[in-house]
């Protein structure tokens, strides 16, 4: 970069050396078309020619694109923090644009003192950096080179380059060599010119793969009670692709017996296992792991299905005693009612009857007040007899009398 600066202000030089006793007004551009990466600043080498005697007062930078034109630069007038003017009031012109963007691209000119000289238009083409990979696919082993692209930069390559994995910074160079990968060398890879903030690239993902390795046998409890076991046998392993294909083996008095094809193993007698894993690159088989099933395991499912059947039993129990104290309470109440309401109307039965008789008492008295008492003395006298019609005429006004026998 630092090259190119030189060779474009001796062009300056010779230029105005050539032109500046021809009396001529003219505007030029030494370099007329202008490549830069998005983000870095970039700088319009430019020199006039004023033939008149008087001090520029006014000048301008122009933008042109699809036919529309627009003004970025005026002096006197606007000011901008990402157009900067570089130049002079005598014969360089020079502007430069900070961290250019890609709405940046076009064509450009200059004017001074609303003058017209003959010029050409500059042009700029903003491009971004962009990483080559060589391969899609990269396995654990391989080699890989990654290369930051600038379509700005000559065969030469002028231009510094850092590079980024993960945002951190790891090498320069415009060129990257991973040599031996690993999973350690998957992440997000990034380049930019070297010093120029905002120039970094699109990401590019490095994806190593690999067979499967440390692959092993865990041991967890299981709460499924099948099959008279009470453990489960995991088989573990880091495989990148994951794992597609799991496979048991029960190894027994010399032979091996296939006996799952999932990642977990519910066994069903003690002994000796291993399981093995594979995917597209590769395969790998775990230690044999040996499971002791001793009186523990069984005495534990007998307590624990004890246990349950126990509580289960008294749960019922529970329930229907609680029951059957609900309804003799309910009965006990019941009758406890019926009994109040028939001691209520035995009171009330007696009330009525207590009122009757002393009613009736009183009725008595009365009338025993109302009848006239007449007391008289009857003698008896031996040897008088009275005839029988004698006795009916003597009664016929019947008077009752109180007899008294002293």
């Amino acid at each position: 970069m630092l090259a190119e600066s030189k060779q474009l202000m001796w062009t300056l030089l010779l230029l105005f050396v050539e032109d500046v006793f021809s009396n001529k007004c003219f505007v030029d551009y030494p370099q007329q078309t202008i490549c830069a990466v998005r983000g870095s600043p970039v700088v319009f080498f430019c020199i006039f020619n004023y033939i008149e005697k008087q001090e520029v007062k006014k000048f301008r930078w122009g933008y042109v694109k699809s036919s529309k034109v627009r003004l970025i630069l005026n002096y006197p007038g606007n000011v901008s923090e990402r157009y900067e003017y570089t130049g002079d009031k005598e014969h360089n012109c020079s502007l430069k644009i900070h961290k250019v963007k890609h709405c940046d691209a076009g064509k450009y000119f200059f004017r001074y003192n609303n003058r017209r000289c003959p010029t050409k238009l500059l042009v700029l083409n903003v491009i971004d950096l962009n990483i080559s990979l060589q391969k899609e696919a990269i396995k654990e082993g391989d080699s890989v080179n990654l290369t930051c692209k600038n379509r700005c930069d000559g065969e030469e390559g002028s231009y510094g380059y850092s590079w980024f994995k993960d945002g951190e910074a790891i090498n320069e160079g415009q060129v990257l060599h991973l040599t031996n990968v690993s999973s350690k060398h998957s992440g997000n890879y990034t380049c930019s010119l070297k010093m120029k903030n905002g120039t970094t690239s699109g990401i590019v993902q490095v994806d190593v793969e690999y067979g499967p390795k440390n692959t092993s046998v865990l041991v967890r409890s299981s709460s499924e009670m099948g099959a008279g076991s009470s453990i489960v046998l995991i088989c573990c392993s880091d495989a990148h692709p994951p794992v597609e294909n799991y496979s048991w083996f029960k190894i027994a008095e010399g032979w091996t017996q296939k006996v799952g094809h999932q990642a977990e193993l519910l066994p069903v007698h003690g002994g000796q296992y291993l399981c093995s894993v594979s995917n597209k690159h590769g395969s790998q088989n775990s230690t044999v792991f040996t499971l002791k099933k001793n009186s523990y395991w069984t005495f534990m499912r007998d307590m624990l299905v004890i246990i349950s059947a126990s509580v289960v039993l008294l749960l019922v129990v529970t329930s229907v005693i609680a029951v059957c104290r609900l309804t003799k309470i309910k009965m006990m109440a019941e009758t406890e009612q019926l009994e109040a309401m028939q001691r209520t109307d035995g009171a009330n039965r007696l009330r009525c009857e207590d009122s009757h008789q002393s009613q009736a008492v009183n009725d008595l008295k009365v009338e025993e007040d109302a009848t006239e008492i007449i007391y008289a003395t009857i003698e008896f006298q031996k040897g008088r007899k009275r005839t029988m019609k004698q006795q009916d005429c003597e009664n016929e006004t019947v008077i009752y009398s109180t007899v008294r026998r002293n």
